[in-house]
């Protein structure tokens, strides 16, 4: 067989497979914010992990409650890999404080160890929210976006989950899988 068929071969290949990459939506930049723990966070401990955010406050009357019961059940699916991280940012850092965080992450059952709940200057967060995770202003006025997002090791934006779809989780998990995969 020819070089150039091997060539053709292979491209066919690669254009028929059923996994291609999943999309990078933009990049996160390193971020210093504080933990629910009221320990600085600093984002390079994310570094190399694949992980999940979402924006959420803890008096939210809607659908906050059941984005943090949904991050729970991710984090429930992937507990055999523990190295999958979730984040949790809040959308009203006057009132959530280290202290009111890490009440609201017992009440979900969060594992201090992979689910890291995240509060800072209002400033920050609107940055990270609008700019960077393409989701939400962090302004005080406490509307936000319930989508979930999943970022990859190098922190690319790989994929956005509406909360109120069916098959987010389902979905979500597909592609961290895939992600998974990318990276053996």
């Amino acid at each position: 067989m020819s070089k150039a068929s091997v060539f053709v071969a292979c491209a066919l290949f690669a254009a028929c497979s059923s996994n291609p990459a999943l999309p990078s939506f933009g990049t996160i930049p390193q971020f210093d914010l504080t933990a629910q723990t009221g320990q600085a966070f600093d984002s390079h401990s994310l570094d190399g992990h694949i992980w999940i955010a979402n924006f959420i406050y803890t008096t939210c009357p809607g659908p906050c409650p059941m984005m943090s019961h949904q991050m729970h059940g991710i984090q429930a699916a992937t507990a055999s890999t523990p190295e999958v991280k979730l984040v949790s940012f809040t959308v009203d850092p006057e009132h959530d404080t280290p202290p009111v965080l890490a009440a609201y992450a017992r009440n979900f059952k969060a594992d201090p160890a992979r689910w890291t709940f995240l509060t800072g200057p209002m400033a920050k967060l609107d940055e990270l929210g609008f700019q960077d995770f393409k989701l939400n202003h962090v302004d005080g006025n406490l509307d936000h976006s319930t989508r979930f997002v999943l970022i990859d090791g190098q922190r690319r934006i790989r994929g956005f989950y509406l909360s109120s779809d069916d098959q987010f989780p389902k979905n979500l998990l597909r592609d961290l899988k895939r992600l998974q995969s990318e990276r053996t």
